[in-house]
């Protein structure tokens, strides 16, 4: 035996071994089609996020002003835009100043107005699509990093929708059946804010309803303000009551450094802890201290759970969201606040869950058809090439073998559409058998040895193989960048069967013919 035909069949040992190991020691995730499951279609309400951006921007050009010592009368939200109203003509330059610091992202505009002047602030269309497409965006990595800590396997998360900003995103949880638990934790906003409540106590309340509250304005709520309702979890009452607090908060979630569930030391209630950052800790400080002998509300979802007294400056890390939650209530909520605020509302478009029945009798069929199509593949080849159809099946075996091993080894979702990629795969390889075949029996017709017909057969088919294989090879990759769930599953599966298509159509079956006629005369070749 020569080196060459040596070295080659130690290849295909390997790849044998290889792919059998990793298919022995990985495990092939089934798909929600397969294994039954969750299938969620949700919107990004991104206009949440540029309001908040807006709520934000104008906080800080109010205190930046301040710090300037521009003095204004008020300022004032429209839809995206922040008017700043009566600016001194005197301050009007350091103003300008000031707001040129915040090209490119937003433009202003100034006219005088009974002596003074107003400046009109309005956000840049580059900007808000920037901040859309980033609010969709950490959407999709938050909704990941909440079903990695609850336990999934292989799910889909991809990010999807038409326009100029794709809002939409589809979640696909295969073997999950707590619909509801999950539906939760997902759309579950979980906005942590520390907001300052008003200084007045005949005016912060609390109130017994959202009128009242108004009424104490005499119905003219300055726009920097908002009223929440106030649940006091303590309290036996049901009816929530409403509080007075500023619209922009002094501490966010984007403060938080951890949450995690803990227990009342006194009552033994379940209750969350969470711990900020550094920024977090110096804001709470100023805050805090800004603010003694106010109230500061702890925020989450636009609710107020608590409102403790603000004594003294309080410089501390942590601090603790109390009430009547279940253990189970209080990790959930410590696993989102843990895993990010969400930037924006969500919106169910699609809800679908999948019976394991329906996975359980999908696989039987997907595995009886897969069957079906090898052994006719088999019966045929066997029949029409004889002792050369031995080779086709050999192939087609290691074949399958590279296939599932690949899969297992990526850890690969296999789907309903995945296992067609499979038949298909097997269409394919025998396909391939088939074109070399054929030449080599045109070579014979011409009278050509059987040695030199086979490398004949090999030599002028190989260009036409590879080209066949590539151009379904780029599909497939189409399929997978643009597609979604079970299309990807398909793409995946079809890329590595053709991949491997490849390597034993062209190399394995004509190592197997060198094999054969190695050191042998052959008169005759039974194809």
């Amino acid at each position: 035996m020569n080196k060459k035909l040596r070295y080659r069949l130690i290849l295909i040992a390997v790849v044998i071994l290889v792919s059998g190991v990793l298919f022995y020691k990985n495990r092939i995730n089934l798909g929600l089609d397969l294994q039954g499951g969750i299938h969620l279609v949700l919107q990004v309400q991104t206009e949440d996020a540029l309001e908040a951006e807006v709520d934000q921007a104008r906080e800080r050009w109010e205190n930046g002003l301040r710090e300037q010592e521009v003095s204004f009368t008020e300022t004032r939200v429209t839809g995206q835009k922040v008017e700043i109203l009566g600016v001194p003509q005197e301050s009007g330059d350091a103003a300008e100043t000031y707001l040129d610091g915040w090209v490119p992202n937003w433009s202003y505009q100034s006219r005088a107005r009974e002596g003074k002047l107003d400046f009109s602030v309005q956000m840049s269309p580059g900007y808000r699509k920037t901040l859309a497409a980033t609010s969709v965006r950490q959407a999709r990595e938050i909704i990941a990093r909440r079903i990695d800590q609850y336990g999934v396997t292989e799910p889909t998360i991809t990010v999807y929708g038409s326009g100029d900003i794709p809002d939409q995103i589809i979640v696909e949880l295969p073997g999950v059946e707590d619909f509801e638990r999950v539906k939760g934790l997902i759309k579950n906003t979980a906005r942590l804010e520390l907001k300052v409540t008003h200084p007045d106590r005949a005016l912060r309340g609390p109130f017994l309803s959202r009128e009242a509250a108004l009424q104490a304005f005499n119905n003219s709520l300055p726009d920097d303000l908002e009223i929440l309702p106030y649940r006091d979890r303590d309290n036996t009452s049901p009816q929530d009551s409403y509080m007075v607090v500023r619209k922009a908060a002094a501490i966010t979630g984007q403060h938080l450094k951890n949450a995690q569930r803990s227990q009342d030391p006194y009552t033994g209630a379940a209750e969350v802890v969470f711990y900020l950052n550094s920024e977090g800790v110096q804001r709470f400080g100023d805050t805090t201290g800004a603010n003694v002998g106010n109230q500061l509300a702890i925020v989450l979802d636009d609710v107020i759970q608590s409102a403790p007294n603000i004594n003294e400056r309080i410089d501390t890390e942590s601090a603790r969201i109390t009430g009547s939650f279940t253990p189970e209530q209080a990790q959930d909520l410590a696993l989102v606040l843990r895993s990010g605020a969400l930037p924006a509302k969500m919106s169910f478009l699609e809800e679908r869950s999948v019976g394991p029945s329906l996975g359980r009798d999908s696989i039987v069929r997907g595995v009886y058809a897969s069957a079906l199509g090898v052994t006719l593949v088999v019966l045929g080849m066997l029949f029409v090439y004889r002792l050369s159809g031995v080779n086709a099946i050999i192939c087609l075996a290691l074949n399958l073998l590279i296939l599932v091993g690949v899969l297992a080894y990526f850890r690969a979702t296999l789907t309903l559409p995945g296992i067609a990629g499979v038949i298909l795969t097997i269409g394919m390889a025998v396909d391939a058998n088939i074109l070399i075949f054929e030449r080599i029996k045109e070579e014979l017709r011409l009278g050509k040895t059987v040695r030199a017909a086979v490398e004949a057969g090999f030599g002028r088919v190989f260009s036409t193989i590879l080209d066949t294989n590539i151009t379904t090879l780029v599909a497939a990759l189409f399929l997978f960048q643009f597609g979604t769930g079970p299309v990807r599953g398909f793409a995946v599966t079809l890329a590595v069967g053709l991949v491997a298509n490849i390597f034993t159509a062209t190399f394995v079956s004509r190592t197997i013919f060198t094999w054969a006629l190695h050191n042998r005369e052959v008169s005759r070749l039974s194809i």
